[in-house]
């Protein structure tokens, strides 16, 4: 290797910690600095470094202080880049399974402080009431301020059985709500189904994992156990993102073979890429193609996609890829607007002590060369959460972080002929009606509004589209 140092990268499109990253193998070389070392910044650090050794109240092991020195630097790009230590590495790994000890929440960085981007569905997070918006603010006695993220996730996790109080401030509470939460093994079933009525099913994937382009074939091969399909609802919200071959293979089970899905675009010549409805880009050399035993009826069936401003990352790449192709209607509100891709990077490590980081090394566009980058999916047909409005709260999406990447115009090589950008919809201003806050359903239910406005459209019935923002409802109070 010329004397480079060679290793292993794992690329993500995951947007919040505790979201998986792909086991999928790529080379990755440290390249040699093309510019000339910046000794005055070096002696500057190794002054730091020195007066902390010297002067500081404690001692301080010298480990703490370069991991501390890492987790700085990569922590000041975006919010999606990290220092992953020893435990945080495997916890990154082990969510890659779907399956691991704790509450089910995904959060993510916001000014020094944790938010809450979505809890997973029928979690001990999702059953006691957290919500999408929710700040930490203490995790048992401790308080979250200044705290890494990786930290905060490492005090969320721990053995079943076990309990941890969350501190929580929401908008529109005067007062902090507190949450006594039970571990338990999160075992995040990343597909489920059903048929709504005859000719009807309901799709819907919480998280992009390893096993979900498997398990989403041998769905939609169950719901066509009972006669052909008339219509299929994919359903993507609060979907936080995850692996990015399994984003390609959902969204090639309903487009043409090799078809365009996503571009990459970034500084080095491997992050300029394009992953295809193709095997090799979603199947990754693991056996047999979970799609090639689907009914041929599922690449023509008319498709609804829903989305809100939770779907993030692989979420807004299978909405966009399906609306660029004009394969499927895209229903609901816009997405969270995560368009850059991370690289997991183990670092030179010592025995058991494995470290890496993640590293935004792209950004990502959809088939006609838009960008989501701060900016998100806008769907076909706004619709609200309910019909008298959207449930309310705080909404946060890429745009509100703090060191957001920001939209950046496609690739150049992006599909000849490719539609315009669209703009998005301008934020929605909350109000607080006098009638009374509409009560949140279990999406999938009888009561899911959205759902039911998608039904309508396959069936060519009026849509209920989104009210204007003075219609938009308060957030109900207290937990579920």
């Amino acid at each position: 290797m010329s004397g480079r140092m060679r290793t292993f990268a794992l690329i993500s499109v995951g947007a919040f910690a505790g979201v998986a990253v792909s086991l999928g193998i790529s080379a990755y070389a440290f390249r040699d600095s093309r510019g000339p070392i910046p000794l005055e910044e070096i002696r500057q650090l190794t002054d730091v470094f020195g007066a902390i050794k010297n002067h500081y109240v404690e001692p301080v092991e010298d480990r703490k202080l370069i991991e501390e020195a890492i987790s700085g630097m990569l922590t000041g790009l975006d919010p999606h880049s990290a220092f992953l230590n020893a435990d945080a590495f495997k916890d990154l790994q082990t969510s890659t399974q779907g399956e691991f000890g704790g509450l089910g929440i995904e959060v993510a960085p916001e000014d020094g402080a944790v938010r809450v981007v979505a809890p997973i569905d029928d979690t001990p997070a999702f059953r006691a009431g957290i919500k999408a918006g929710d700040l930490i603010i203490k995790i048992d006695d401790t308080l979250t301020r200044g705290m890494p993220l990786s930290d905060a996730v490492k005090l969320m996790r721990g053995k079943k059985g076990t309990s941890v109080t969350l501190t929580v401030a929401r908008k529109g509470e005067a007062k902090t709500l507190e949450f006594k939460l039970v571990r338990d093994v999160i075992r995040t079933q990343s597909v489920r189904s059903r048929v709504i009525e005859p000719g009807y099913a309901f799709v819907r994937i919480s998280q992009f994992q390893e096993r979900t382009v498997d398990d989403l074939a041998k769905h939609l091969s169950d719901s066509y156990k009972s006669g052909p399909l008339k219509g299929l609802v994919l359903d993507l919200r609060n979907d936080p993102g995850g692996l990015l071959h399994s984003a390609i293979g959902v969204s090639a089970a309903f487009l043409p073979k090799r078809a365009l899905v996503v571009s990459t675009d970034g500084r080095m010549s491997d992050a300029k890429r394009r992953f295809l409805a193709a095997p090799e880009d979603y199947q990754r050399g693991r056996g047999e193609d979970a799609l090639a035993r689907l009914p041929v009826e599922v690449k023509s069936v008319p498709l609804v996609v829903l989305v809100n401003g939770a779907s993030a990352s692989a979420s807004e790449i299978v909405a966009g890829a399906l609306q660029d192709h004009k394969r499927a209607t895209v229903i609901g509100t816009q997405t969270f607007g995560k368009g850059s891709v991370q690289t997991i990077i183990p670092l030179r490590s010592d025995g058991d002590r494995a470290a890496a980081i993640k590293l935004t090394t792209a950004r990502y566009f959809t088939p006609n060369g838009r960008s989501i980058q701060a900016k998100g999916i806008e769907p076909d047909l706004q619709v609200d959460d309910t019909a008298q409005g959207g449930f309310g709260g705080l909404q946060i999406r890429e745009a509100d972080l703090a060191r957001h990447l920001e939209e950046k115009k496609g690739p150049p090589d992006a599909r000849a002929g490719a539609a315009g950008e669209t703009t998005p919809a301008d934020a929605q201003t909350e109000s607080r009606p006098e009638s009374p806050a509409p009560r949140r359903y279990e999406f999938g239910s009888a009561e899911d509004f959205q759902l039911q406005q998608a039904m309508n459209h396959l069936k060519g019935l009026p849509v209920e589209t989104a009210k204007k923002a003075d219609s938009v409802a308060a957030s109900p109070t207290g937990s579920r």
